[in-house]
């Protein structure tokens, strides 16, 4: 199953998200590196937010991430909603 994460991020996010950012990349990675995160990355233009998607068994799996997340841990990010997602073009459709 594919799972979208959303986030909504604190004004002045590149900044303040400095010193946490090398952790959160780290467990980026940790999900990607298992086939778990199929990609992510924040807004542009505003950066006020950011996506992220998952391919996984359980929406639990997402809720780790967000557990684990340095950024939500640290207030970066203000707000944040799972939402499973249906596949329907695309090689992921296959």
């Amino acid at each position: 199953m594919y799972f979208l994460l959303f986030y909504d991020y604190v004004e002045n996010v590149v900044e303040r998200r400095a010193p946490y950012r090398e952790e959160h990349l780290a467990l980026a990675r940790e999900f990607l590196d298992r086939g778990e995160l199929v990609l992510g990355g924040a807004y542009a233009d505003p950066v006020d937010g950011a996506a992220l998607v998952f391919r996984v068994e359980a929406r639990d799996r997402v809720e780790e991430f967000v557990r684990r997340d340095p950024y939500v841990a640290h207030g970066i990010v203000t707000g944040w909603r799972i939402r499973e997602w249906t596949v329907v073009v695309g090689t992921a459709a296959l």
